[in-house]
């Protein structure tokens, strides 16, 4: 796991714009260690190997930071699945306070396992369709994330009645985009040099 957390320092230093502290990287080799020990009963990832979790998910995760407003203390991560983007967000963020919405029960477990073991202040699983919780805390965060291989269009409507007004919903979107209803997509610089990520920012008024 060695090699692997030293990649993750390199790229996170590069995204964050500075080093990541021991206690962060720490938090990171215990992610990985909860997420080798579920994926052996449930696939939860794509692949099990250390250099694809470390660029495929957790640099991942952190690019959507380039796209959120520095200043957002709030977040509720849509669709959360394996943690992510939510999860290397609040190791990074520990301040801010995140909400992990999963409805699929086994993954909500897994969340709150993850919580356990990292120690992870300020930060709930929700258990529950997004639709069903946006009744029960509208325009309680100041942003949400959704990480996603499809459109985000048809989410935006029902996410964006938890964000607050004047906040943000991002998302990753598929390889080739299509036009949105309302956002704008983006491109950030990519984990690997030379290369950019496209997501969706959706400004709520």
């Amino acid at each position: 796991m060695t090699a692997a957390l030293d990649a993750l320092a390199s790229g996170a230093a590069s995204i964050l714009g500075r080093p990541l502290a021991a206690t962060e990287l720490e938090s990171f080799g215990k992610y990985m260690k909860v997420l080798h020990k579920w994926q052996r009963s449930q696939r939860l990832i794509g692949s099990a190997d250390e250099d694809w979790i470390v660029e495929n998910l957790f640099l991942d995760s952190l690019l959507f930071l380039r796209a959120l407003p520095p200043e957002f203390q709030s977040l509720a991560d849509i669709g959360s699945g394996a943690g992510l983007p939510g999860i290397p967000i609040k190791i990074v963020r520990p301040g801010v306070s995140i909400s992990l919405i999963e409805s699929r029960a086994k993954r909500a477990s897994f969340l709150s396992a993850v919580i356990r073991e990292l120690g992870l202040e300020y930060t709930k699983v929700i258990s529950a369709r997004v639709e069903r919780y946006a009744e029960e805390a509208p325009r309680a965060f100041d942003v949400a994330v959704m990480r996603c291989a499809g459109d985000p269009s048809a989410m935006v409507r029902l996410v964006a009645r938890l964000v607050r007004p004047g906040g943000l919903i991002v998302a990753s979107g598929p390889p080739q985009p299509r036009p949105l209803e309302a956002g704008t997509w983006i491109e950030v610089p990519g984990v690997r040099t030379g290369t950019t990520r496209r997501l969706g920012v959706f400004r709520l008024a």
